[in-house]
């Protein structure tokens, strides 16, 4: 019969070696976009387009005009800024502080347009609003069909088409 060494911290250690390999690649791949893992706030925002204009609107309540920051490169709009707790009076005694302070960036992929020109923002009520213009190849256009058959098909019609970007 052969004798086996016991090591007493053995499953101890295969535990950690999960846990570690768990939370090392799944997690922080999920988390990475948005600034979760690091604790930091993020504005909400609604983005939906017209058939001329993206839209993006972000709340951000409270917050001063010079505190808000907008950049535009490479087709990613970002948007940064820092909201700031501002104590009214050193008698204040907060029970709750529920609402989020700090910075923040978002990044949005804007690939339906390639120039800062036409690009408006404006600041009302808490509500940021950028509209973006989209590129003239992206924008929906009518196509003519003629048709040479008898009956029904002969004469003309028009439909909607987008064009689309030929991927590369």
């Amino acid at each position: 019969m052969s004798k086996v060494r016991f090591d007493p911290l053995h499953d101890l250690r295969s535990l950690q070696s999960e846990v570690n390999r768990l939370f090392s690649s799944n997690m922080s791949d999920a988390f990475a976009d948005e600034g979760i893992a690091r604790g930091t706030w993020n504005p909400t925002v609604d983005i939906y387009e017209n058939k001329d204009r993206i839209v993006i609107e972000a709340d951000l309540p409270g917050m001063n005009l010079e505190d808000i920051h907008l950049t535009f490169g490479n087709n990613v709009l970002t948007l940064s800024g820092e909201r700031r707790f501002e104590k009214k009076d050193d008698a204040d005694n907060y029970h709750r502080v529920e609402r989020s302070y700090g910075t923040f960036t978002r990044s949005f992929a804007v690939q339906q347009t390639d120039s800062i020109e036409g690009v408006t923002a404006g600041y009302d009520n808490g509500i940021l609003r950028i509209d973006l213009p989209k590129r003239e190849e992206v924008k929906a256009r009518r196509i003519e069909i003629v048709g040479q058959g008898s009956g029904e098909s002969r004469g003309t019609r028009t439909i909607e088409a987008q064009a689309m970007k030929a991927a590369v």
